[in-house]
């Protein structure tokens, strides 16, 4: 079984190649962790990987600069029906828009748009950067969600976020001055808006739990 992490210039792909591996050992699983940008070998993983670090309009230009990468994924996600895990705004991407620095297509498998983050409180700074609590809601019983204690904290980097348009599709939330989308997915599809190779426990049980999943 391959793990692909995508390589497409925009990502922590070092440190979350690290994790998956860690919490592949940790599950005693035979995992191989592969990071590439290659679209053949993309297109042939058992599982995926899309991390993103930066706006959303310049990590979709980034894997629209690669030819063959964008069919290469939908092509493990849509068609294939393997396991993805978008993260950050891995995460974001998977949205229908996203309104930073303009309005940019996502790919439309999550209902709803990534918003900046406009915190109720005005004491909270944007970005949110640091430790949160992960509200886990209607859809605790996901999959990726087994083993994760009620007050479990995950850390997160970001300026916007995903309003989803169904409530269905949100897998857990986060307060930050105001509810915000901190998992969300549906069928095969995931995505975290925290960093889980930067979540210690919490985010090597949701890696973990991902290796295993059979959607």
């Amino acid at each position: 079984m391959t793990c692909v992490i995508v390589d497409y210039g925009s990502g922590n792909l070092r440190s979350a190649a690290k994790a998956l591996e860690r919490a592949a050992r940790a599950g005693g699983r035979d995992e191989a962790i592969l990071v590439t940008g290659d679209p053949e070998t993309v297109a042939k993983a058992d599982r995926l990987v899309l991390p993103g670090v930066g706006a959303f309009g310049d990590c979709l230009a980034g894997l629209e600069a690669v030819p063959g990468l964008r069919d290469a994924i939908d092509e493990v996600a849509r068609v294939r029906a393997r396991p993805f895990l978008g993260i950050c705004v891995g995460l974001q991407l998977m949205a229908e828009r996203g309104l930073e620095h303009g309005v940019h297509p996502g790919f439309g498998w999550i209902g709803g748009e990534v918003r900046a983050l406009e915190p109720a409180d005005p004491h909270l700074k944007v970005p949110q950067m640091g430790w949160n609590e992960l509200i886990l809601g209607e859809q605790a019983d996901h999959p990726l969600l087994g083993g994760l204690p009620k007050a479990a904290h995950v850390y997160f980097v970001h300026s916007y976020h995903l309003v989803a348009s169904r409530g269905d599709d949100v897998l857990a939330r986060a307060d930050y001055g105001g509810p915000i989308v901190a998992m969300a997915g549906r069928d095969n599809l995931a995505g975290t808006q925290f960093h889980p190779e930067k979540s210690q426990s919490a985010g090597l049980a949701i890696l973990g739990n991902f290796l295993t999943w059979r959607p």
